[in-house]
């Protein structure tokens, strides 16, 4: 992870001395079809709302937001794929959609090279998160209390979260109670009320833990998470994988290449920048903005697609 984030800091002195020239540069043929793959009224949508209206305000681009969820961005990725690549529509997703879902969608025939990519706007804070009062200070104490008998329910909101919490109660010698439920949000409602013991959340929890009522017990990340560098990775825990991942904008496949630099460029000059609207939520929500662009952001598009079928594999044994 630190390979990227290094890159992610020249990608964004990039982006801010570029954006305003390769924007001069390209108009738009037409109206930009924002397709956005989360649910009205989060902070995902609410994300994206903040970059179509700052885009407008900026470049005098019109952008028409559209709503395209289910089945992990897959409904989002499908919309996108035929339209036009002349920078007329463009898609904002998670990594992971192009990733372990388009793997797990066999029928759907998608992979990453559908879509070309254009920039990641932020990372997720992905941890293990309890209530204070469980009394759970780290992964440790859970595993132990899961050796000792108790049963620990384990809130998820994907496929691919599931199968990392399963592998990590078998690389400890436990077996997780595993509940699938629909977003985030979600997650952090089920351990506030009791129904979950622990749970994977990706930032929600950033509020909750400052204010001492939440817990961070572990990083599901290749790092450290921002706000509580302290809690271990899932490799102190014996496990090899980690639940890594950005919002990314997509476009499709074999995009102008003057659109996508355009529409990149402004995109990580928008969210580096936290006096913006946009910014100022992703610092605020994600821990500030990252961005990947070009060839490193295909790279790592190809490797979740590649690596998501041994977890997949790992998880079935």
């Amino acid at each position: 992870m630190k390979r990227l984030l290094n890159v992610a800091v020249v990608a964004l002195g990039l982006a801010a001395a570029a954006s305003t020239a390769l924007a001069a540069d390209w108009t738009p043929p037409g109206p930009v079809k924002m397709i956005i793959a989360f649910r009205a009224g989060g902070g995902a949508d609410t994300q994206a709302r903040l970059i179509a209206e700052e885009l407008e305000a900026r470049h005098g681009w019109k952008i028409i937001p559209e709503q395209v969820t289910g089945k992990g961005g897959i409904n989002a990725a499908l919309a996108l794929k035929d339209e036009p690549a002349d920078g007329t529509a463009i898609a904002i997703l998670v990594t992971e959609t192009l990733g372990y879902n388009m793997v797990a969608a066999k029928g759907s025939g998608l992979s990453p090279s559908d879509f070309t990519g254009l920039t990641t706007t932020a990372g997720f804070q992905m941890g293990i998160v309890s209530k204070s009062d469980s009394g759970y200070k780290t992964l440790a104490d859970v595993l132990e209390a899961a050796k000792g008998g108790a049963e620990i329910r384990f809130g998820v909101m994907s496929p691919r979260l599931a199968d990392l919490a399963y592998v990590v109660g078998r690389e400890n010698g436990v077996d997780f109670n595993i509940i699938s439920v629909q977003g985030g949000k979600a997650v952090l409602d089920g351990v506030n009320a009791g129904d979950m013991d622990v749970g994977f959340m990706a930032g929600i929890q950033a509020n909750g833990v400052a204010a001492g009522d939440l817990v961070n017990l572990a990083s599901a990340l290749s790092a450290p998470l921002v706000q509580t560098p302290e809690a271990p990775t899932l490799d102190a825990f014996g496990v090899e994988y980690n639940a890594d991942g950005h919002f990314v904008f997509v476009g499709p496949a074999n995009m102008d290449a003057a659109a996508a630099d355009a529409i990149s460029s402004a995109i990580a000059e928008i969210v580096s920048d936290p006096a913006t609207k946009a910014g100022g939520m992703i610092k605020k929500a994600f821990g500030g903005s990252v961005v990947i662009a070009g060839d490193e952001l295909g790279s790592i598009l190809a490797a979740g697609y590649e690596g998501a079928g041994k977890l997949m594999a790992d998880a079935a044994n």
